[in-house]
């Protein structure tokens, strides 16, 4: 029991890591994981019938029907991982953003293959979602970010729309957060710096977004399995646009802030840069397969 509960908190650190990345998504990591569906009817569980476990006292019964124990490994592992990377990732996208940028491609590469073999039929209607995916995460890519608002209201706002696209695969709540104009404030400074009067604001979001939403993709993936996975495969390859390594970040002074408002993109140069990142996008590609591997194993 405490030996899966570790697993699942690994798990939740690689969705924390993935989701301080702009351009990857937890949910990606969680649905190659094995843990997507999981995650999506465990959040949804938390209806009325959780609501009258607590007020009769049944708090055993209610952990197991809210399958609290994998919550709570879980948000702790993404919750360590985002306080833990954040600095990391700040430091390494200032010094190494080929290298970084190459690695997550690899893992989104190879995610693709792996997230669409689990559609069990291919036919007209799960190509035409797939290519509707596919468009809907690449128009993403090209939109014009909109300016830093601090307002209380815009904040929650940013938590719902944020944790909705952390979840899907594909698309990447740090993305979207950026597209919004608060990624810097939400995901670097008020993170960094601990300050409560904006993640407060964004927590109050993500919960009520987390709970709705999730309701609506259990009921998908119920009705709709095959089209709902074609959808989200389209997600995670419409991403890779936003995580190409060789794009130089396009910058606008908004006040006193300079900000990454898109990209030029560019081919490699052949030079030793170049195979270093050849290289560690293929490490990116064997820790996908290394994980597929280990899940496959696991369900033997």
């Amino acid at each position: 029991m405490i030996k899966e509960l570790l697993i699942v908190m690994l798990k939740g650190m690689a969705m924390g890591i993935a989701n301080v990345i702009p351009g990857v998504s937890g949910g990606t990591i969680a649905l190659i994981t094995g843990i997507f569906e999981r995650l999506i009817n465990a959040i949804k569980s938390f209806d009325l019938n959780a609501i009258k476990l607590i007020f009769k006292g049944k708090f055993k019964e209610f952990y197991e029907y809210t399958d609290l124990g994998f919550l709570i490994s879980l948000f702790l592992g993404v919750g360590i991982a985002i306080i833990a990377i954040a600095k990391l990732f700040e430091f390494l996208f200032a010094n190494y953003p080929v290298y970084i940028w190459s690695f997550f491609f690899g893992l989104i590469l190879a995610s693709i293959y792996y997230v669409g073999k689990t559609i069990e039929k291919w036919n007209l209607g799960v190509i035409i979602f797939f290519i509707i995916g596919s468009a809907t995460a690449v128009t993403l890519t090209f939109l014009t970010p909109a300016t830093q608002n601090d307002n209380i209201w815009y904040l929650i706002l940013c938590g719902i729309v944020a944790i909705c696209s952390m979840i899907l695969p594909g698309l990447s709540g740090s993305y979207v957060l950026i597209l919004m104009g608060n990624y810097q404030l939400i995901a670097i400074d008020a993170i960094n710096n601990m300050r409560l009067e904006i993640i407060i604001p964004v927590g109050i979001g993500a919960v009520l977004g987390l709970i709705a939403f999730s309701h609506f993709l259990s009921w998908l993936f119920k009705k709709y399995k095959n089209q709902t996975l074609a959808v989200l495969t389209g997600f995670i390859l419409g991403s890779l646009g936003v995580i190409y390594p060789w794009k130089e970040p396009i910058k606008k002074a908004f006040g006193e802030k300079i900000k990454i408002v898109g990209y030029n993109y560019q081919l490699p140069k052949m030079d030793m840069e170049f195979l270093i990142a050849i290289m560690i996008m293929l490490a990116g590609i064997a820790v996908i397969w290394w994980m597929e591997s280990k899940a496959s194993q696991t369900e033997k």
